[in-house]
């Protein structure tokens, strides 16, 4: 996805509130969840990716040339990671005490100290624009999935250079990991799902979305074997990652762009930015999936992360002004960038 912002809503919709409405249907209670915090954070930039590290509890926000790192407890930028071209992801390297940033615009990886959050090494000649980036536990290596090469990246941290690349069928979007030697990942252009075998760096697997389109956030139920799929048409896929097949579909808001899930409470978050909503689905059973919230944020909220232990969510959002260019993409208005923090009193 672009790391400004991915398929902006048309310029025509921003005259809809900040604080939207439920396009689909109407909004519930939101089960004690709300928005708990503006932060403004300023700077110039746009956004892609944030990430939350369990380990620090260091909260990663991708700002284009930089990444930002906060203490959640505080809300205050604590830290500043430099020199990240384009940056679209961050990776959590806990055993390895590493964190990894996929740097589009230079095709490359940055690595740093999670404790000193130093940099400690670039490592060039990934595909063109990485994009989501993922550490696999189970290989030791960092996978970036490369929107323009349509190719994974595969990188050796010890080594720290890229000693693999693995074909894919269309342009990779979000990827998730079972850290057990396999990692999944979306693609958009073809509304496939993508297994891939860590042990050997091949595609094990090819596994049609349909009726899904362009599929984007993806999140993984380790336990039960789900991977959530989140698409353009309103749609949350729910695929058996053993076998491919899918096992439901669950209606969502307008424009999603990520989706986590909260594994102690089995609940699935989308983060909807066209809506402005975060859509709550309670896994009732593996096969089974039920709206239970409507969660009303701000249109441009399109990426989040969750705080597993307090049960949190951080997205990133902006104020959005006319496009620069005639049918471009809508401007960010300077200085108006927010964290939301959405969680329960």
């Amino acid at each position: 996805m672009p790391w400004l912002l991915r398929n902006l809503v048309p310029f025509s919709v921003l005259a809809l509130p900040l604080m939207a409405t439920a396009a689909t249907t109407a909004i519930q209670k939101p089960a004690d969840y709300r928005v708990l915090s503006h932060v403004a954070l300023g700077g110039e930039g746009g956004w892609d990716y944030l990430a939350f590290d369990p380990g620090t509890r260091h909260l990663f926000i991708s700002r284009g040339d930089r990444v930002l790192v906060v203490n959640p407890q505080t809300l205050k930028v604590v830290g500043t990671i430099p020199d990240t071209a384009g940056v679209h992801g961050i990776a959590i390297a806990p055993d390895l005490h590493r964190g990894f940033t996929s740097d589009g615009k230079s095709a490359s990886v940055t690595e740093f100290d999670l404790a000193t959050l130093k940099t400690v090494a670039t490592i060039h000649g990934t595909g063109e624009n990485p994009d989501a980036i993922v550490y696999d536990a189970a290989s030791h290596h960092v996978y970036t999935f490369n929107g323009k090469s349509h190719s994974a990246s595969v990188i050796d941290p010890v080594r720290g250079a890229v000693i693999e690349t693995i074909p894919l069928p269309g342009k990779p979007e979000f990827a998730a990991t079972d850290n057990a030697g396999h990692i999944y990942v979306n693609i958009e252009n073809t509304s496939e799902l993508v297994e891939i075998d860590t042990t050997g760096n091949k595609v094990l697997h090819m596994w049609p979305l349909k009726p899904c389109q362009s599929p984007s956030g993806l999140a993984l139920d380790n336990v039960h074997h789900r991977l959530f799929s989140v698409c353009d048409n309103r749609t949350m896929a729910v695929t058996d990652a053993r076998d491919g097949h899918q096992v439901a579909q669950v209606p969502i808001d307008e424009g999603p762009d990520a989706v986590v899930f909260d594994v102690s409470r089995a609940m699935i978050y989308s983060s909807n930015g066209h809506s402005g909503t975060i859509t709550a689905v309670h896994e009732q059973t593996p096969d089974v999936y039920r709206v239970t919230a409507t969660i009303p944020t701000r249109i441009s909220a399109r990426t989040l992360a969750l705080d597993p232990h307090d049960h949190r969510l951080y997205l990133s959002s902006a104020r959005l002004g006319p496009p620069t260019k005639p049918h471009g993409w809508p401007s960010i208005v300077p200085g108006s960038y927010r964290l939301l923090v959405v969680g329960q009193p």
